[in-house]
């Protein structure tokens, strides 16, 4: 192993200092309260008595993940700012999601998604979502946050892939495991703030290496002079990565499904909310993750950028020295531009972002884990295996159920290697199902219609249409693909729907009451500055 990748005794300091604070968070606040043992409500939903802003700070430390640092800055050198559009598209979609589509699922007061489908549908359709969802989570999500993590800790300490892979999924074990979603949702109120220091650590300090004596502002003029066609956020369709992200139609196409589906019918992000202490609360931990999605791509998209622009310039790369030969970012290999950026930072500051790093990625495991856990044991093992359990045996279930999880994502993650974009590749093979499920939702929400052989025929029709459109000669965007599927699985769903009879039995449609819907000031004051500030930035960065 280089030296120069290695940690410096005070970054090792730091990490460690960090580390110790997250794992004893944790195992205090998992603890059990004298003579009380934990419910199912306690490990599955922290007691619903989250504040806002533990459901707001949860709900970012869900989602900012390696896929994120790893993976966005990755298409930030590769694409630019345009990749930001899945960052800022998401504060207006959270704003959706809290006024629209959370008060029903509270009103319902369900513990997982599929509980909410069996509840419109029938028990079949929660299963094979149940089902997808599970294998979704392991195969995909947890495989690929151990994967881009253990790349970054390969890339920064030169750590063999499969030791930084254990070592990552061992950190979010200790912690998470024990003490449910309390454990997972106090740590991340922790983890955000590494996450945020860490982030504009990194990148301030690229900027300002760009910048030279000219400092912040000109490090940003100089990489807009650079590389100008990294600042668009729409494209052209001549531009290279128009297939990723195609021009126009990422503010009224297939983004729309993608958000739509992650942010309202995604049950490691959902939980949090149906974890608050009201609805009220709820929706105000929605606005503050919003403001905090406004400044993600500042964050993890502007380094990827700066990545570009330093190894394309000669005289800034030989300014780095020997050390800047080593692992440079290419098109091919985009997602190093993170972990290649952190090696220049100075003693001290290289901890902290390490520590961000770690953040990212074990907050994003523990979510996924204990979310994987909850629809295993609410939904299979307690409706299919012993429906008569006691709420410890349900909570034991699900605390191994989430070790299986860990162990089978660890073995799957190294053989994720040789993938270019990461966040690109995710998105995509996540959005084979998604439309079919996201279609599954919206009329089963909002059309009264919908019955459960609409719903099933659709969902199941999806994929196969979804994997048409992607393997012949159509040269078809994918996020144009995404939209498609949903308006192709809507309609059969109507159709079906319409064409079977719906006995008394299987008319589950919800009664829709307005009152559901108001909200109170402060989201509605919330909702619309982040509506100017979205508006602001469209038209600067148009």
């Amino acid at each position: 192993m280089s030296s120069y990748l290695g940690l410096s005794s005070i970054d090792i300091a730091v990490f460690v200092v960090y580390v110790l604070i997250i794992i004893g968070v944790g195992l205090f606040v998992s603890r059990n309260k004298k003579g009380q043992t934990k419910t199912t409500e306690d490990y599955f939903l922290a007691g619903k008595s989250l504040p806002w802003w533990a459901v707001g700070s949860s709900l970012i430390a869900a989602n900012i993940s390696a896929e994120q640092f790893i993976g966005m800055s990755g298409s930030g050198y590769s694409i630019g700012l345009a990749i930001a559009s899945y960052e800022w598209m998401a504060a207006l979609t959270l704003i959706i999601v809290g006024k629209y589509f959370l008060p029903v699922f509270i009103n319902k007061g369900i513990y997982t998604i599929p509980e909410f489908v069996e509840q419109r549908f029938n028990k079949n359709l929660k299963t094979i979502l149940a089902v997808f969802w599970i294998a979704l989570y392991v195969f995909v999500n947890l495989t690929s946050v151990l994967y881009l993590g253990g790349l970054a800790l390969q890339t920064i300490l030169g750590i063999p892939l499969i030791y930084s892979i254990l070592g990552l999924a061992l950190f979010a074990l200790v912690y998470s495991i024990y003490g449910g979603l309390s454990a997972v949702v106090w740590t991340d109120v922790i983890q955000v703030f590494f996450l945020i220091v860490g982030g504009l650590i990194t990148t301030v300090m690229a900027v300002l290496y760009i910048g030279g004596a000219d400092g912040l502002f000109g490090g940003l003029s100089r990489m807009a002079a650079a590389a100008p066609e990294h600042f668009t956020m729409i494209l052209d369709q001549d531009n290279p990565q128009y297939m990723n992200l195609p021009g126009i139609a990422v503010l009224i196409g297939g983004l729309w499904v993608a958000n739509l589906y992650y942010w309202g019918f995604n049950q490691y992000i959902i939980q949090r909310t149906l974890a608050a202490k009201s609805i009220g609360e709820a929706q105000k931990g929605i606005v503050f993750a919003a403001f905090l999605k406004l400044i993600v791509p500042f964050l993890v998209v502007i380094p990827g950028i700066a990545a570009y622009v330093i190894t394309h310039d000669s005289t800034l790369l030989a300014g780095l020295g020997d050390i800047g030969q080593t692992n440079i970012p290419s098109f091919a290999h985009a997602d190093k531009a993170y972990p290649w950026l952190t090696q220049f930072l100075p003693i001290g500051l290289k901890g902290m972002v390490f520590a961000a790093l770690a953040a990212a990625i074990v907050s994003s495991l523990a979510s996924m884990l204990n979310s994987t856990a909850t629809i295993f044991t609410m939904d299979i093992y307690k409706e299919y295996i012993s429906p008569n359990s006691s709420d410890s045996q349900l909570v034991n279930v699900g605390r191994g159920s989430a070790i299986v999880a860990l162990v089978i994502a660890c073995i799957v993650a190294p053989m994720l290697g040789g993938i270019g974009q990461a966040f690109q590749y995710i998105q995509e093979y996540t959005g084979l199902v998604s439309p079919g499920i996201l279609a599954v939702f919206l009329l089963g929400l909002f059309w009264h219609k919908t019955n459960s052989k609409g719903a099933i025929v659709g969902v199941l029709l999806s994929i196969p249409f979804a994997l048409f459109l992607k393997f012949m000669p159509l040269n078809m965007p994918f996020l144009d693909q995404m939209m498609y599927t949903l308006l192709f699985t809507m309609a059969v769903i109507v159709l079906v729907s319409l064409g079977s009879a719906t006995s008394a039995l299987d008319d589950k449609a919800i009664d829709l009451d307005p009152d559901m819907f108001k909200t109170d000031k402060m989201f509605n004051l919330g909702a619309y500055a982040i509506l100017i500030i979205l508006a602001v930035l469209y038209s600067v960065f148009w």
